[in-house]
């Protein structure tokens, strides 16, 4: 018989992206768009991994460099490059942030039974980042818990609230 998971992530579509060698996903429906590198504004005092600003049609967004958040070695930005705008929640209302990610991937549909929960890396540990993981086309995509990787940058930096 074989074990029963309950995932913590949901069934639905996901917007994959690449950064490094691994592939990420987040819900399609948290996605506001998906844009070229354009000038970022640096901000002082928030931490390495915040980018800055950038103003896409008149709303102040914050940029979050994935590669820098997860700790991952740093490159040069290519015309693949992009910034990918997402609707968060932080304290019970809807901002918007922007993540930087070496590349859009595609669309796909996750079935129940293509999911898995985080992985455990000992002593109870688990990612924050990981919401779970879906086997989809015999590879693993990494299904981020967005609200985590994002609400501390919200908080240490001006989102824009959604209208």
């Amino acid at each position: 018989m074989a074990p029963t998971t309950t995932a913590l992530a949901a069934p639905g579509k996901y917007l994959t992206f690449a950064l490094a060698d691994e592939e990420y996903a987040l819900p399609v429906l948290k996605v506001r768009e998906i844009i070229k590198m354009m000038e970022i504004t640096q901000v002082p005092k928030v931490p390495p991994h915040v980018k800055g600003v950038i103003n896409l049609r008149g709303k102040v967004i914050p940029i979050v460099d994935l590669r820098r958040r997860f700790g991952l070695q740093e490159i040069s930005y290519t015309e693949r490059t992009c910034i990918v705008v997402l609707e968060t929640a932080v304290r019970a209302s809807q901002v918007l942030i922007g993540i930087i990610v070496d590349t859009v991937s595609d669309v796909m549909s996750v079935t129940t039974d293509q999911l898995e929960h985080a992985p455990n890396f000992g002593a109870g540990q688990k990612s924050a980042y990981v919401e779970g993981l879906a086997k989809v086309r015999g590879a693993v995509k990494i299904l981020l818990n967005l609200d985590d990787v994002c609400s501390a940058d919200v908080e240490a930096g001006a989102a824009a609230p959604t209208a």
